[in-house]
């Protein structure tokens, strides 16, 4: 990138690594200093929770506002009843209308960490493409819209290519997808005066797309910029953990365990993780992540710590890594979890994921496969039986050998603890 921007939005854009691509950067700088500006990125609502594979594009829309412009976070109500078929090798399933808006509202509580919704000039705005998608008229759609689609151009775009090269089926339903999507930058700029949409290189056809069509039917000028796929060191998707997805909302994932994602972080990962998930100073992020050895860990807690704040507050950061601290001491000691803890029963309790049983549940007494299962630290009873077999689980810190075991009310007159390997556990407690 040679490229010297004007705009204190674009520098850091590049500074932090934020940028993949953008169809015009001398026409996006110009119009950034001019003013304040207007970008969005859409969101389809295929889950109750984001998870931290959305979570560099909502830095993004932080940072835009900081810098002085105004955010707009689109909910896909009316998208994601057609599913965006990009990089997918099948249909994605259909959801109803309240699965759908319950997701949105799942989504809309992370937001509202990340980002100012108010009445000023940069206040950032939440809206639904349902608005204007629900009360389309097909022939009405097809005759002012459609005829600027060329299909041989859309059959070109990788995302869908690569789908049709591997003789893979898209529907016409998918098809639409794109068009949908291009409708809404063009609607975006009619009602909001939006000139430019963000999302991640994977988007890059479908953001083309609206800037043509709003270039044809409007004849503004409008901007793309992408932001590049996150992957880790060792090639892994960035978000994926053994767990599954590493969700943003507290109830499908403990701020702990969130913590403890970002602990784990890869040595080579440190530097660029903490210029992307945080605002501290570009030089600060260098300085830690050029960090070795033992140090390296330091950056690590403070990766932890900064990202866990600005999500889920100063507090759960602070009780996280207390949590954290709290279960190593133990394995240093080898002390036991019940009678041991320099922090207090209590301290852990309130930072590790908890699964609460009722009598009913537990009956005359629950093995503790189904207990590795419920706690979520594993998926599958095969899978737990794995873990013991492999002699990767403990119960309150000592080796869990036999999968028969059955836990009873007694075993439960006080809070046990489960691990699954070094970094990964949870309590069980009696209602």
């Amino acid at each position: 990138m040679t490229y010297h921007p004007k705009s204190d939005f674009i520098a850091t854009m590049i500074e932090r690594g934020f940028l993949a691509d953008c169809t015009d950067y001398q026409g996006l700088d110009d119009a950034l200093t001019s003013g304040v500006q207007t970008a969005y990125i859409g969101y389809d609502a295929t889950a109750q929770s984001l998870h931290v594979g959305h979570l560099m594009n909502i830095m993004v829309l932080r940072w835009f506002q900081k810098l002085g412009h105004k955010p707009i976070t689109l909910m896909g109500g009316g998208t994601t009843k057609v599913g965006d078929p990009s990089f997918r090798s099948d249909e994605r399933p259909l959801l109803g209308p309240e699965q759908i808006d319950a997701n949105i509202a799942g989504m809309q509580k992370v937001f509202d960490k990340y980002l100012s919704y108010d009445d000023s000039d940069t206040g950032a705005l939440m809206l639904n493409n349902a608005e204007w998608l629900d009360d389309l008229n097909y022939l009405d759609f097809l005759r002012d819209i459609g005829r600027h689609f060329s299909v041989n151009r859309m059959l070109s775009f990788e995302s869908v290519k690569s789908r049709l090269d591997r003789e893979q089926s898209l529907s016409f339903l998918e098809f639409n997808y794109m068009i949908l999507q291009a409708y809404d930058f063009l609607e975006l700029n009619r009602r909001y005066s939006c000139i430019l949409q963000m999302g991640g290189s994977d988007q890059w056809g479908n953001i083309v797309n609206g800037i043509d069509l709003t270039r044809r039917v409007l004849d503004h000028e409008i901007y793309g910029l992408t932001t590049p796929l996150l992957t880790t060191s060792d090639g892994r998707k960035m978000g994926k953990s053994q767990g599954g997805a590493i969700w943003l909302n507290g109830d499908m994932l403990s701020p702990y365990e969130f913590w403890q994602f970002w602990r784990n972080t890869t040595d080579a990962d440190v530097g660029r993780f903490l210029k992307i998930f945080t605002e501290l100073p570009v030089d600060e992020c260098d300085r830690m992540g050029a960090l070795q050895g033992s140090e390296i860990n330091e950056a690590k807690i403070r990766l932890a710590n900064e990202v866990t704040t600005l999500l889920h507050g100063a507090e759960a950061a602070q009780a996280a890594q207390a949590t954290a601290q709290g279960l190593f001491t133990q394995q240093i000691k080898g002390s036991s979890f019940k009678n041991e803890n320099k922090f207090g029963q209590g301290a852990i309790a309130s930072g590790l994921p908890t699964l609460t049983l009722t009598k009913e549940e537990l009956g005359d007494g629950i093995s503790v496969v189904q207990l590795i299962v419920k706690s979520g630290l594993a998926k599958s009873g095969k899978e737990a039986k794995r873990l013991i077999a492999e002699n990767g689980a403990k119960l309150d810190d000592a080796p869990l050998t036999d999968a028969g075991l059955m836990i009873d009310a007694a075993a439960l007159s006080s809070p046990i603890k489960l691990s699954a390997g070094k970094k990964r556990h949870a309590l069980v407690q009696l209602g």
